[in-house]
Protein backbone atom coordinates (compact mmCIF):
# COMPACT_ATOMS: atom_id res chain seq x y z
CA UNK A 1 0.00 0.00 0.00
CA UNK A 2 1.21 3.49 -0.84
CA UNK A 3 2.09 5.98 1.84
CA UNK A 4 0.50 9.42 1.56
CA UNK A 5 3.81 10.97 0.45
CA UNK A 6 4.02 8.48 -2.43
CA UNK A 7 0.36 8.99 -3.33
CA UNK A 8 0.64 12.78 -3.57
CA UNK A 9 3.73 12.32 -5.71
CA UNK A 10 1.74 10.16 -8.12
CA UNK A 11 -1.13 12.67 -8.06
CA UNK A 12 1.29 15.34 -9.24
CA UNK A 13 2.93 13.09 -11.80
CA UNK A 14 -0.39 12.05 -13.35
CA UNK A 15 -0.91 15.66 -14.43
CA UNK A 16 2.27 15.50 -16.51
CA UNK A 17 2.39 11.94 -17.80
CA UNK A 18 0.24 8.83 -18.06
CA UNK A 19 0.75 6.58 -15.05
CA UNK A 20 1.68 2.94 -15.52
CA UNK A 21 -0.99 0.37 -14.72
CA UNK A 22 0.59 -0.54 -11.38
CA UNK A 23 0.88 3.11 -10.39
CA UNK A 24 -2.75 3.82 -11.31
CA UNK A 25 -3.95 0.78 -9.41
CA UNK A 26 -1.93 1.60 -6.30
CA UNK A 27 -3.09 5.21 -6.39
CA UNK A 28 -6.75 4.27 -6.78
CA UNK A 29 -6.57 1.86 -3.86
CA UNK A 30 -4.95 4.50 -1.69
CA UNK A 31 -7.49 7.16 -2.70
CA UNK A 32 -10.37 4.83 -1.81
CA UNK A 33 -9.13 4.80 1.78
CA UNK A 34 -7.58 8.24 2.23
CA UNK A 35 -9.78 11.34 2.14
CA UNK A 36 -6.81 13.65 2.66
CA UNK A 37 -5.09 12.52 -0.53
CA UNK A 38 -8.40 12.47 -2.39
CA UNK A 39 -8.95 16.12 -1.43
CA UNK A 40 -5.37 16.95 -2.42
CA UNK A 41 -5.93 15.41 -5.86
CA UNK A 42 -9.12 17.40 -6.36
CA UNK A 43 -7.37 20.60 -5.31
CA UNK A 44 -4.52 19.93 -7.74
CA UNK A 45 -7.02 19.57 -10.57
CA UNK A 46 -8.80 22.78 -9.61
CA UNK A 47 -5.52 24.67 -9.35
CA UNK A 48 -4.38 23.37 -12.73
CA UNK A 49 -7.65 24.47 -14.39
CA UNK A 50 -7.43 27.91 -12.81
CA UNK A 51 -3.83 28.40 -13.92
CA UNK A 52 -4.61 27.24 -17.47
CA UNK A 53 -7.51 29.70 -17.65
CA UNK A 54 -5.28 32.46 -16.30
CA UNK A 55 -2.53 31.67 -18.81
CA UNK A 56 -5.05 31.88 -21.64
CA UNK A 57 -6.29 35.24 -20.38
CA UNK A 58 -9.68 33.92 -19.32
CA UNK A 59 -11.24 35.25 -16.16
CA UNK A 60 -11.03 32.88 -13.26
CA UNK A 61 -14.50 32.30 -11.73
CA UNK A 62 -14.87 34.30 -8.55
CA UNK A 63 -12.07 36.69 -9.48
CA UNK A 64 -13.64 40.13 -9.54
CA UNK A 65 -10.38 41.86 -8.84
CA UNK A 66 -9.47 43.88 -5.76
CA UNK A 67 -12.33 45.05 -3.60
CA UNK A 68 -12.99 48.77 -3.64
CA UNK A 69 -13.52 50.48 -0.30
CA UNK A 70 -17.08 51.67 0.34
CA UNK A 71 -17.76 55.33 -0.42
CA UNK A 72 -19.27 57.46 2.30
Amino acid sequence: MLKCVEAIGLCSQELDRPLALGERTSLRLHLMMCTGCTNYRLQLGTLRQAMQAYAQGDAVPGDEGPAEPPRS
